[in-house]
Order: structure tokens, then sequence, then C-alpha cells
């Protein structure tokens, strides 16, 4: 039986945190590529740490596309995100670059060949998840997890408040009653600050960011409004801890409210299925939930590197069905290409849309202009309902 009252947490971190950091830059190197050449292959990993940035990975594609080139995208994704700091400076960091071609052996077996179709770019298990938690079919905790670190990552660029410095963290736990969030019992929020800010300082400064972002009457009482516990935050972001790409898959993803194939996102072409089916199936999921098919929906894909069409479709909506599971398998399958060129073309996806992915999770946000997050389109509502009859 699903269990209807309980309370569950999320955590979310900011641009400036060091993992993201290192996301962000990896990302910004792909859509480099894709914006020089859409049939460009990335897999760049990032390392950082003190004043020091380390590129490291694989990649086909124009070689107008330098060691140089690479360098200069690095420092000016850290610049965007406000890192002038003494242990931490977008200028002064020491940039190194170790990507290589890509392997042969991998192309053969992604490329397609004469009557071979492209195939997956590696094996690999990939999960979404939609549900009625929040207008954008996402769990609340992490949503609300995002926009409070959101929130207060646009007012430090924007000006309007001084005190916050580039890295930051915060936590949700929400009560649920009837299976609906109704409001929060604690929240912890931890952010980078300015030297002369005290503690108390910090906590009022935050304060009105988490008002104004949970919904009214849910902010939860003062002894369980945690900002920055240990007392002081001033050294952050990568001079105060290494960061690495890919190591936030949980906050990338449904904050630990749905499984999780274990595959990262950023810093991968889409013909990487970690990347490509992964938006997929959230895309799937969502339009399942949207077209009231489900209260809540999980889709699982599963992919053999070489190999075009996926080995597995599950479905689960958790007894909230109003179709049989079996039978919103069956027609997935019929609305929506899943082999890895069918994903790509149908979400265009060959497109420099991954920087903004970087941080504040890649799921729940707005589709925009220029093809960004158009994994969160609900476009196939009406197919699915006729399909189902």
């Amino acid at each position: 039986m699903v269990r209807k009252n309980f309370q569950f947490t999320s955590e979310s971190v900011s641009e400036g945190h060091p993992d993201k950091v290192c996301d962000r830059i990896s990302d910004a190197i792909v859509d480099t590529f894709l914006s020089a050449d859409a049939q460009s292959r990335v897999a760049v990993e990032t390392l950082t740490t003190t004043n020091r940035i380390v590129l490291a990975g694989e990649v086909r594609g124009p070689d107008t596309i330098t060691s140089e080139k690479l360098e200069e995208v690095a420092r000016n994704a850290v610049k965007a995100i406000g890192y002038e700091q003494e242990g931490f400076h977008w200028k002064n960091a020491e940039v190194s670059v170790h990507v290589h071609q890509q392997s042969a052996d991998i192309a053969q077996g992604v490329d397609a060949l004469g009557n071979k179709d492209e195939g997956a770019g590696d094996q690999g298990i990939m999960f979404g998840y939609a549900c009625q938690d929040t207008p954008v079919l996402m769990p609340a905790p992490i949503y609300y997890s995002h926009k409070i670190l959101e929130a207060m990552a646009a007012a430090r660029h924007a000006g309007t408040q001084t005190g916050f410095g580039p890295d930051s963290k915060s936590q949700v736990t929400l009560q649920y009653e009837n299976g609906k969030p109704v409001c929060a019992t604690s929240v912890v929020v931890s952010t980078q600050h300015g030297v002369d800010l005290s503690q108390e300082d910090v906590r009022e400064l935050v304060r009105p960011f988490v008002e104004d972002v949970l919904p009214e009457g849910w902010m939860c009482n003062e002894q369980d409004f945690y900002v920055n516990p240990t007392g002081k935050f001033v050294i952050g972001g990568p001079d105060g801890d290494a960061g690495l790409t890919g190591r936030k898959i949980i906050v990338d993803t449904y904050g630990g409210a749905a499984p999780h194939g274990g595959g990262a996102f950023s810093g991968k072409d889409p013909t990487k299925v970690d990347r490509s089916a992964a938006y997929a199936s959230r895309y799937l999921a969502k339009n399942v939930v949207a077209a009231g098919l489900a209260d809540r929906c999980s889709i699982q894909l599963s992919y053999a590197i070489g190999v075009s069409k996926p080995l597995s479709v599950y479905v689960d909506t958790y007894g909230t069905g109003k179709a049989d599971d079996a039978d919103i398998e069956r027609v997935i399958c019929e609305v929506m290409d899943l082999s890895p060129r069918g994903i790509r073309e149908h979400l265009q996806l060959s497109r420099p849309i991954y920087e903004r992915t970087a941080a504040y999770g890649h799921f729940g946000r707005t589709p925009d202009s220029e093809g960004g997050f158009s994994w969160e389109k609900t476009d196939l509502v009406e197919p699915l309902q006729s399909a189902l009859g």
C-alpha cells in the first residue's frame, strides 16, 4: 500500500557549487562544439580546485575548436557564474586541457553506416518521472529547493543583494498528507557570504527568499529554519572544496523521489543516451501525467552500445493509472521513436542548449524559443489520449 502521510526531503546546489561549476564548463564545451557542427561528439569532464581548472575527455568536431578555445570557454563560464575571488578567479585560474579525439572503437558502434542506424553511445538504464505535486509536474521538495537558490542567484547577479557569494546549498523537507505536500517542516540554506556579515545577518538576508518561494502558510517553524548551521561560510566554491562534473545527478533530476539510472548528463552530446534517453523518459512521463492517464508515472528505458532500439521499456504508474501500464508502454513506443536518432530529432537536441541546464535542475523548466528544455513540452497529450481511447 502506498503511504499517504510522510515527510520527504530533497536538496539543491547553486551554480557556484564546485560540482556545478564543473557541470557548467563541461556543458559550455558541448554547446561550443554543437554550435560549430551539430554532428559533433563530446564527452568532456571538468575538475576544479583552488585556482585550477582541468579539462579531460574525448571529442570529434571541427579542428577550429582548439585547446586555446576550450580554455576561453572555461574562463567565460566561470566569469558568468561570478567568481572573482582570490582562491578562484575566472581570469587568474590555471587551465589545463587534456582533450583528445574520440575512440575509433566507440565511433564505429555509434555512427550510422550502410543499413545500420545510429546506435546508442553506451549501454545503460535511464528513468523519467512526473507527478502532480507542482504545476510543472515535478516533486515538490526538489522544485522548491531549486527555486530558493535560483531566486538568490538572480538577486546576486542583479546587484540587488550584495551579501551573497556564488556558492550555496538548500534543503527542503515537506509534510505530505493524503499524498499531497501541505507545508515545510524544515528548511536549510547554506550560502557563501561577505566576511563582514554575521550568521544572523545572513539568516535575515536569506529569509525573504524562502518565504517568497514557498506557498503561503508553508514556512516551517523558526527553530527548524537553518541558515549556515556551521556559523561561517566565507571561503567557498572550488577554493573550499574540489568540484567534478557529474556528481550531482540527484540534484539534476528528481531529488531522490524517483529512480535514477546512475549516468550523469553534463559534458555529453545528445548521442549519449545517458542524457538524451533520460530527457525522453521525462518527456514521456510528463505527457502521460499531463494527459490525465496517471497521477504519477515512472518510465525506464534501457540501451546497449551500438544498438539503435531500446532493449526494454517499463512503465509504473504506482496504481494511479487510468489505463493499464502495459498499454501505456505499448503506446509510448507508437507516439515516439525511441532510437537515439529518433529521440534527438524529435526533441531537436543537436543544438547548443545545454549550458543553461547545468544548474537548478534539468527538469521542471520552461521550454524556450531557442529549443532549450524541449523535453518539458506537453505536445504528446492528444496523441496519447487518442491512442488509448
